[in-house]
């Protein structure tokens, strides 16, 4: 190569990969018109350019005999690729992987593709803007025992002040090029604010519990940890229900069911007394002694149970959705006797409930919806039916009261969150948000909270339906909003934990994990500490760290 290859790199990167606003049609991950992108999926393919990266690769890292070089898909795929093979041609063998985005949900359900050895490791990418893949990254390493000793990108958005994150693992940056490196074609107004600090990682791993045997092939809420004294408790997809000691996350005792098939405990636990209660794919209610994890009772009419039981304490109750598998009987909403087990009245639907019910304590009414996009309202004593709306596509979760309780909201798969009049179910509100909805909503002080498949937290008027604020993750959300003292959390597909200021949607912490969270963490306002499930049926115990 006789020319320069940081001249002829800045030269391509200038004419093929920098697209301002007009050239081409693109927006933000928000959704919004962006003033420009670099695309370097352009020039990745292009043996010269990889040539190019490469020997400027070996200006920074001479000595490639104990490397590995890694990255995340997609664009670290062919820079990869061509930058071990670029290093062949030189007689420098050097290692590679790659890391998928999310796990593979079948064959063998690998995160990783490539081997991973003990030689030093390079993580290389197109671009390093505020360092999320590359933090994702370095924490699934970590989580196997590996180092990251560099980060390395063609282009960098931001000062070297910004990455703290990696300056405090002594993980090295660098970087080819910069944003100044292209001011002029961006303009001074278009580049990132210097200024900006990052969002600090203040949440530390007390512990983490792993069950054995998780399912990777549904990625949807899960079984989700609820807290009592000392003990936390949640299901898994092998069929254990674990109660584990919340101070080290310690086996206070387990229960394992006798079910088959890819679904075993979906339902998340509700909790009465000394009893602690669950659903299972298995067709059977359970409740269990808290202290012992010896079985009180069990209700088996059941096909499955996927929904998650709610109580309603003060008479003694406990409901929980039905699913069969007979043609016109297909589920029920059942209203239990929670001491005993005996059944105190029974509705059933030609649709299966496996969304979750809700109990209005004011009202004296029980909620619950099936997958016939129906909403029904029984009175809690007699089960009779209040009143009905058939909706637009399915409830799949659960419901969300007004502080009152004269209004109930809840989220559709149709992308829509509706706010009924609790008496009469008279609609109030229709709200769109974009994509389908899988998460249980959040009303706290006049406003609305809904996550949403398109990735993004929403924030609304509950009274005029009027969107104040949205925050954008980089996954999918199916969890749904967890409120301590002014502050959302919520976990994402992307991995991350997220603090979020209810007021402004301003995120203000997070925590990495290596696996998607799905399901509703658990606060216990005692200890301070978040119980955060994934999908893998992990639970991490994170204490919240104060920020310097």
């Amino acid at each position: 190569m006789t020319q320069d290859p940081r001249t002829y790199l800045k030269e391509v990167i200038s004419q093929k990969v920098f697209i301002p606003r007009g050239k081409e049609n693109f927006v933000s991950p928000g959704g919004n018109q962006s003033n420009w992108i670099f695309d370097f999926r352009k020039i990745l393919l292009k043996p010269r350019v990889i040539r190019a990266v490469t020997e400027l690769f070996l200006k920074e890292f001479p000595d490639t005999s104990g490397l590995q070089i890694g990255g995340i898909e997609v664009a670290a795929i062919p820079l990869v690729t061509g930058m071990i093979m670029s290093l062949s041609e030189r007689e420098q063998d050097t290692d590679g992987f790659f890391i998928r985005k999310s796990r593979k949900k079948d064959g063998l359900l690998r995160m990783i593709e490539g081997e991973v050895n003990e030689k030093r490791i390079i993580l290389v990418d197109d671009i390093l803007n505020t360092g999320q893949s590359f933090i994702r990254q370095v924490e699934i390493l970590e989580s196997l025992g590996k180092k990251v000793d560099a980060i390395f990108a063609i282009l960098r958005f931001r000062s070297p002040e910004y990455y703290k994150y990696f300056h405090d693992r002594g993980i090295r940056i660098v970087s080819l090029f910069t944003l100044d490196d292209f001011a002029e074609a961006l303009g001074v107004a278009n580049l990132p604010n210097k200024k900006e600090a990052p969002v600090p990682m203040l949440f530390r791993a007390e512990w983490c519990f792993k069950s054995e045997n998780p399912n990777y092939f549904h990625v949807i809420p899960k079984s989700a940890p609820v807290i009592a004294d000392q003990k936390v408790y949640f299901g898994a997809d092998n069929g254990t229900f674990w109660a584990l000691n919340q101070s080290d996350g310690s086996i206070a005792w387990q229960y394992s069911i006798l079910g088959r098939g890819k679904k075993m405990i979906f339902s998340s636990p509700a909790l009465y007394k000394d009893i602690i209660y669950f659903g299972a794919y298995d067709g059977n209610f359970y409740a269990l002694d808290t202290n012992t994890g010896k079985k009180k009772w069990v209700f088996m009419e059941a096909d499955w149970i996927n929904s998650s039981p709610v109580i309603a304490q003060d008479v003694g109750l406990i409901f929980v959705g039905l699913e069969f598998g007979l043609w016109k009987k297909r589920g029920g909403l059942v209203a239990l006797d929670a001491a005993t087990g005996e059944k105190r009245w029974e509705y059933l639907a030609e649709g299966r409930i496996s969304s979750s019910p809700a109990f209005s304590s004011r009202r004296r009414v029980v909620l619950a919806s099936t997958d016939h996009s129906v909403v029904y309202a029984f009175n809690v004593h007699t089960g009779k039916l209040l009143w009905e709306l058939k909706i637009e596509g399915e409830v799949r979760a659960s419901f969300a009261f007004d502080k009152e309780e004269q209004a109930v909201t809840f989220c559709s798969s149709n992308g829509h969150a509706y706010v009924l009049e609790m008496a009469t179910g008279r609609l109030l509100h229709k709200i769109e948000v974009g994509e389908s909805l899988y998460s249980t909503p959040l009303i706290y002080d006049g406003r609305l909270y809904i996550a949403s498949l398109d990735k993004h937290l929403y924030c609304f008027g509950i009274e005029t339906g009027n969107l104040l604020w949205k925050f954008e993750t980089k996954g999918r959300i199916f969890s749904s909003p967890l409120l301590v003292d002014e502050k959302i959390y919520i976990g994402s597909n992307d991995g991350r934990f997220y603090e979020v200021e209810a007021e402004t949607g301003k995120n203000t912490a997070f925590f990495q994990a290596t696996e998607r969270i799905t399901a509703k963490s658990a606060y216990n306002p005692i200890t301070k500490n978040f119980f955060v499930p994934t999908f893998a049926n992990e639970i991490y115990c994170l204490k919240r760290k104060q920020e310097k």
